[in-house]
């Protein structure tokens, strides 16, 4: 695994290249060091402002992340304009580029610290996703049913976790922790995340599918009812419904 002190050389001399690149305009730290919440597994993050063309930057930008840091892959993840891409690195390193053009550069959250240029306002407030967690909850209910019922167990599984996820993220949502990529699921009472570990699906067996299927929706309808007691009491009998084994 990489050292702190090689992860803290990388990102200065990433921000080191990036001053001196005329196409990037400005630049800002993100993720967990832009709030000091940084531990030893921390990886690295930073944002870019181009006045360039995009294609054109991140190609450069690229082919220098594997010439001169000996990259072994890369992916690219879109959010709004902004084009985020995550290199992994020797010892398991990863480093988070996100690449924007200069007129829509700017905070989309509280994990953003400006080292140089300038950032546009942060966009207005935009609703709490509840509803679509919410939403996403009872979609993966349905289909992990429906792929029980198919037969198709290892996708029965996947939705049966992704249901746990939602649940997580509405309890999250609730208490005011972080909902994206159970970041703050660490903080969750245990009155919370105890009923959560009987959802765990221990084997592919039909039975045992239907079990955490069963577990799951229990653990649902229990967050609905103290994140919204008026839809829990509309999706309880469907929630019910998929669980019960016919």
């Amino acid at each position: 695994m990489f050292s702190v002190e090689e992860r803290d050389l990388i990102r200065q001399r990433l921000l080191h290249l990036a001053e001196h690149d005329p196409a990037i305009v400005a630049a800002a730290i993100t993720g967990s060091h832009a709030t000091d919440d940084e531990d030893r597994w921390s990886d690295i993050d930073l944002a870019f402002a181009v006045s360039d063309p995009l294609d054109a930057v991140m190609h450069r930008w690229t082919r220098q992340m594997y010439q001169d840091f000996a990259a072994v892959h890369h992916w690219d993840l879109t959010a709004g304009s902004a084009i985020y891409r995550a290199f992994l690195l020797p010892h398991c390193l990863e480093v988070d580029l996100a690449f924007s053009p200069e007129a829509e550069f700017g905070p989309r959250g509280p994990s953003w610290r400006l080292i140089f240029g300038q950032s546009t306002p942060p966009p207005a407030a935009t609703p709490s996703g509840q509803d679509e967690m919410a939403g996403l909850a009872w979609h993966h209910a349905l289909h992990a049913r429906i792929s029980i019922e198919r037969g198709r167990y290892w996708q029965a599984e996947h939705w049966i976790s992704a249901m746990r996820t939602q649940t997580i993220a509405l309890a999250c949502h609730r208490l005011g922790l972080p909902t994206s990529y159970a970041k703050g699921a660490h903080l969750l009472p245990a009155d919370v995340t105890e009923p959560l570990e009987t959802t765990v699906v221990r084997s592919t067996e039909e039975t045992e599918l239907r079990r955490a299927l069963l577990a799951a929706a229990t653990a649902l309808a229990a967050e609905l009812t103290r994140t919204d007691p008026k839809l829990a009491g509309r999706l309880r009998p469907i929630l019910t419904e998929l669980a019960t084994t016919t």
